[in-house]
């Protein structure tokens, strides 16, 4: 599962990467989401390299995010209660590990937001024109895209 973050604004960009940026569901900075690792979605993750910053993610970051982040339509937040009424999971660790399990998608909870709308970094950024290799926020962090999610919390 790869957690995508928006980094950069939409100022000056190409045509087909916006496009792109748009069918992800990042319309604006900071925004997050969840995606399952297949080629279409790792195409459209490398064509838009050079304004987000993505990597996998686990269980636990999932988790967390969903009970930091997630909302329903309406701006309710995510509860453990809604959780076990609507779904087959009684709580937030259950349902994060069934999403990057591939049983379940973010889709299948209803009413729940696909995108994660997340605070701009504690400590700010290292660099939003710089890739990670070159001390920057831009690419792919690996497993250390939680340390992003975690300052952006």
């Amino acid at each position: 599962m790869y957690a995508v973050i928006r980094i950069r604004g939409s100022a000056k960009v190409r045509k087909e990467i916006e496009d792109t940026l748009k069918m992800l569901r990042l319309h604006k900075v900071n925004h997050c989401v969840l995606l399952p690792e297949n080629d279409v979605y790792k195409g459209m993750i490398l064509k838009s390299k050079d304004y987000i910053a993505y990597g996998q993610v686990g269980s636990e970051q999932i988790a967390a995010l969903l009970e930091n982040r997630g909302r329903l339509e309406g701006g309710e937040r995510l509860t453990n209660e809604y959780i076990s009424e609507n779904t087959e999971y009684s709580d937030f660790g259950s349902l994060a590990e069934a999403i990057s399990n591939g049983d379940v998608s973010i889709k299948d909870v209803p009413l729940l937001k696909p995108v994660f709308r997340l605070h701009p970094p504690r400590k700010g950024h290292a660099g939003i024109k710089r890739t990670v290799q070159q001390g920057g926020v831009l690419g792919n962090h690996g497993e250390d895209i939680s340390v992003l999610l975690h300052k952006m919390r």
